[in-house]
């Protein structure tokens, strides 16, 4: 049982009205129309950590529960959110109100949510969103959410019935690497469609760079302005999404090596990574004389206003490349990207744009995403790359733990082939109707439609 914030789920539970599971579909007008496939809605079971304003749950639901703009075409899920389980509500709890407006069971298990209440699985995918909460963080710095412990519940209801359906896993699928592989061994064994991973690679690119499949690179880097570990985890996915495609394809990691304050600018004048390849990331997003750029080409030298936060994820791939996933300053929605490709002198740069409302409109495209997943019975991109990204962070929070010592990671010695995920992107043309003058709802409605 995890510890609960606020209110015991026997409470929660005793002032929800449980009614019949079914999402309401609203009136569309004339904009396009992304069809779901015809037939009956397909049934998903959300199992969450816990449900508030701007949490996982909420924006990752909203784009099932209602229409919303993909590539400025409004799409809906073809989809009935058909039972919750929370494990902790929040002081803020939106899921009680959630489940009334569109008329969700919750229920007191993950067995109960897969089974409708029933003795067998009554549901045809299931949405494993295992962000926020209040759970123990460890002393490697790694929030303890209970991902694996779902994953191993969701399972068990597969196993009893014979017969599995699509799970998508929020973020990591687990902060221990072990139970991460474990957790996708399980999906290969029994075949379970698994999907995972971060949001942040399907955003607009800003400006747009597509690499070309089999693209030599030697240098990689990939930053964020959030805070530890659960950002850098954003950014190492955008790091491996970048570059999977790569000539020779993914092999994996030889070394991983979590450097802060001077050991990563003496990594930098070492060759280990490129701070010039920084800066034209940061350049991307900012312009190469903003203060925070100027200190990345000076290796930390520069001044700037305000004492600046910076640590970096060295990473050694099995195939010399070499990559870095940066924390630079204190801004959420800093996605940046640089590389430099073989025989070329210029760096390819961009930024990654989430839209207007801070990160939540990142979600409509993930959503998209997932619900191609759940329709298909296939991840439109492989989970080996979120597994590589769960491994290569628990190496680094070791390495952190450490004090900066490098980690050797065997066991990240594994290729997989990359997918085309182009469809499943943000190109930018939502955003020529959800502006930062768009109202921003405080709950779930459709927006922009």
């Amino acid at each position: 049982m995890h510890a609960r914030l606020a209110t015991t789920r026997r409470d929660f539970l005793t002032r929800t009205a449980a009614g019949l599971a079914g999402a309401s579909l609203l009136q569309l007008n004339a904009r396009p129309l992304v069809a779901a496939d015809e037939g009956k809605p397909m049934k998903v079971a959300a199992l969450i950590n816990t449900f508030y304003r701007s949490s996982h749950a909420h924006v990752i639901l909203e784009n099932f529960l209602v229409p919303y703009l993909f590539n400025g075409k409004v799409t809906q899920s073809g989809m009935q959110v058909a039972s919750f389980y929370v494990d902790q509500i929040h002081p803020n709890d939106m899921s009680r109100d959630v489940a009334k407006q569109f008329q969700i069971p919750i229920y007191p298990t993950i067995t109960e949510a897969l089974c409708l209440g029933g003795e067998q699985l009554a549901v045809d995918a299931v949405l494993l969103i295992g962000e926020h909460g209040n759970y123990p963080t460890n002393a490697k710095a790694q929030v303890e959410y209970p991902r694996k412990q779902f994953f191993d519940s969701i399972v068990a209801v597969y196993k009893r019935g014979g017969r599995v359906v699509p799970i998508f896993c929020d973020k990591h699928l687990s902060f221990r690497w072990d139970w991460a592989k474990e957790m996708v061994d399980t999906a290969r064994e029994l075949k379970i469609p698994l999907m995972a991973g971060s949001s942040v690679p399907l955003a607009e690119r800003r400006p747009p760079l597509e690499l070309p499949e089999g693209v030599k690179i030697t240098q990689a880097v990939s930053i964020h302005g959030g805070g530890l570990e659960g950002y850098d985890f954003h950014a190492l996915e955008v790091l491996e999404s970048m570059i999977e495609d790569r000539a020779g394809g993914e092999s994996g990691v030889r070394q991983v090596q979590f450097l802060e304050g001077e050991p990563l600018w003496k990594a930098a004048e070492a060759g280990l990574w490129s701070a010039d390849l920084a800066a034209a990331a940061m350049t991307a997003e900012i312009g190469r004389d903003h203060e925070l750029t100027r200190l990345i080409q000076s290796r930390g030298k520069a001044s700037t206003r305000e004492p600046v936060v910076i640590h970096g994820i060295v990473v050694q791939y099995r195939d010399g490349l070499r990559g870095v996933a940066m924390k630079v300053g204190n801004q959420g929605i800093r996605w940046d990207f640089a590389c430099q490709v073989a025989g070329e002198t210029k760096p390819r740069a961009t930024s990654f744009y989430v839209g207007p409302w801070s990160n939540r409109n990142l979600f409509r495209a993930l959503a998209h995403a997932i619900q191609t997943h759940f329709r298909e019975g296939k991840p439109p991109y492989p989970v080996e790359r979120t597994l590589l990204t769960s491994g290569i962070l628990d190496a680094a929070m070791d390495s952190r733990l450490a004090g900066g010592k490098p980690i050797e990671t065997p066991q990240l010695t594994f290729s997989y082939p990359a997918q085309d995920f182009r469809a499943m992107r943000e190109m930018g043309a939502t955003w020529k109707i959800i502006t930062d003058q768009t109202r921003e709802p405080a709950g779930i409605e459709p927006v922009g439609i």
